[in-house]
């Protein structure tokens, strides 16, 4: 078996290293299989004579009953902040705020509901507010009023949906060194800087918080994730997959301020981490080019519609200039490039850069690494056209086209054709990666399977149903390619209670996961 740079490599069953899973359907199929694993890999799919009860070494099979569910490959989100996501349930939920004066509200009721909190105490942390639409602006001041407080000032940070902002009171505007800013409303580099300082928890407590995370995605049918957390996460691994956090595959992201770090530790790109069991790998170089779009910092093209002055068209994160160096230093290091870009700006400029980044070095530079770009909101006709070209992956996540159909249809108005374009992409030949980028969408495969499909939810029509996949597609993207189980596979596989070839979008959003296998081993079942 043969495995590329962004293949799992297999990881042997414990106790003789064999399994067989009796009475599978394979999806768009009501026929039975029988599957047999061992050391971690498919070696048979069809009818295998229960009388056949040894393994490869002699030792007993293991036998498990499907009951005619359906075995598919296994699901990988293919772009997490894993430990903001394992944080954000035990942060304070502003996500249903329709204003400023509203998520005000929900700070005041968290501060009146805890007498906890003291002049030097811990700053309140919420999560998940998006103002793109709201009336009114966020402020200190509005957030000052709303944490005023007997027992003294109470820091007060919320973190917006897309991660690209955070809204602070005078507090904490104090607190992380930031005390004359006018407004309170950070973005970008500025956000970011706070929100790795927000994270003060120890690491045993966030350890685990993790591990939970984890075997929640296990149970969803998730056997992999591409962690883009924006600090050095390798050290953070290493110490929990030696905790015992195995349920995920994890490839860790590596940013612009760690590749000499990277370099000095003789890190390659999607080589396997010794002593943590074949489960980590080096993963891609994440750069941020642009923003977002509910914090209207996107680049783009066109200005946004009521923006004056430098920023009306959005913001470079790293500008063309920067861009190119770094990509020449990540592939000088293996690393396959996960270049972060929203607007179609933004999507042209990192493109321009790949490119030329072909041009240079073709090999080994840039054939073969599966270089992506991150998230592809808004692209024009010809850059679509370029991802396929150029051999560029389009890592997106569908469920933001739902978070942000109203955001676009104001600030993108008339452009709309051309945001979140899964179809045309498709059409041209590009392959797809799916993913949440949570916690700004929820760790759940089949919620972006759903969203790419139906292209709505919740009873909405559907947004641009012409850039709708079909189930196959979705799964593909869902699966580093795959849709189907098939003999030499690494045996990372989930088992469903629903064919999700056939399945309504409603039935594929809450798709009940039977197990779910890594190498053949049970990280979840119900079975």
């Amino acid at each position: 078996m043969t495995l590329d740079a962004r293949s799992p490599a297999p990881v042997a069953l414990p106790a003789g290293g064999s399994l067989v899973l009796r009475n599978a359907r394979l999806p768009g199929s009501d026929d039975l299989v029988d599957v047999r694993i061992d050391d971690g890999a498919v070696t048979h799919l069809g009818y295998i004579d229960p009388a056949a009860s040894a393994g490869r070494s002699g030792a007993a099979v293991e036998v498990v009953d499907l009951g005619e569910r359906w075995l598919i490959p296994g699901l990988w989100d293919n772009h997490v902040h894993f430990t903001q996501w394992a944080q954000t349930a035990r942060r304070l939920d502003v996500s249903g705020a329709a204003s400023a004066a509203h998520a005000a509200a929900f700070v005041a009721a968290r501060i009146a509901a805890r007498a906890t909190f003291t002049p030097s105490g811990d700053t309140l942390i919420g999560f998940g507010f998006r103002d793109a639409m709201w009336a009114d602006a966020p402020s200190r001041a509005v957030l000052d009023a709303a944490s005023a407080s007997a027992l003294g000032p109470i820091p007060v940070a919320l973190v917006s949906g897309d991660l690209h902002s955070c809204w602070l009171n005078s507090a904490a505007l104090a607190r992380y060194g930031l005390p004359d800013h006018a407004t309170g409303l950070l973005r970008e580099a500025d956000a970011f800087r706070v929100a790795q300082m927000l994270d003060t928890v120890s690491d045993g407590v966030v350890d685990g918080w993790v591990d939970d995370a984890a075997r929640a995605a296990a149970a969803r049918g998730v056997v992999g994730v591409v962690d883009m957390e924006m600090t050095w996460n390798l050290d953070a691994w290493q110490r929990r997959i030696a905790a015992g956090t195995t349920a995920l595959r994890v490839e860790f992201g590596v940013y612009s301020q760690h590749l000499q770090h990277a370099a000095d530790l003789g890190l390659r790109g999607g080589a396997l981490i010794d002593g943590t069991e074949g489960l980590l790998s080096v993963g891609p170089f994440k750069v941020i080019t642009d923003g977002s779009l509910n914090t209207r910092t996107a680049y783009c093209v066109d200005a946004y519609p009521g923006l004056t002055g430098p920023d009306a068209h959005g913001l470079l994160n790293v500008t063309p200039d920067e861009l190119l160096p770094l990509l020449r230093q990540s592939a000088g290091l293996g690393l396959r490039a996960a270049v972060h870009a929203i607007g179609d700006q933004a999507n042209r400029l990192a493109l321009d850069a790949l490119e030329q980044l072909a041009a240079e070095a073709p090999t080994p530079h840039f054939s073969g690494l599966g270089h992506s770009i991150e998230h592809a909101q808004l692209l024009s006709d010809d850059d679509v056209q370029r991802f396929a070209r150029l051999g560029i992956v389009a890592s997106v996540q569908p469920e933001h086209a739902l978070d942000d159909r109203e955001v676009a249809d104001r600030f993108w108005a008339g452009r709309t054709q051309r945001a979140f374009p899964l179809a045309s992409l498709l059409a041209a030949g590009v392959e797809l990666a799916f993913g949440s980028d949570a916690p700004v969408a929820p760790l759940d495969p089949w919620v972006a399977i759903a969203a790419a499909v139906g292209r709505g939810r919740d009873g909405d029509d559907p947004w641009h149903p012409e850039q709708s996949v079909s189930r196959q597609d979705a799964l593909a993207a869902s699966a580093r390619g795959r849709h189907r189980v098939s003999v030499g596979d690494v045996a990372d596989l989930a088992v469903c209670e629903i064919d999700p070839l056939v399945a309504s979008v409603a039935d594929l959003r809450r798709m009940p996961v039977a197990a779910t296998l890594l190498a053949g081993r049970f990280t979840h079942r119900t079975l």
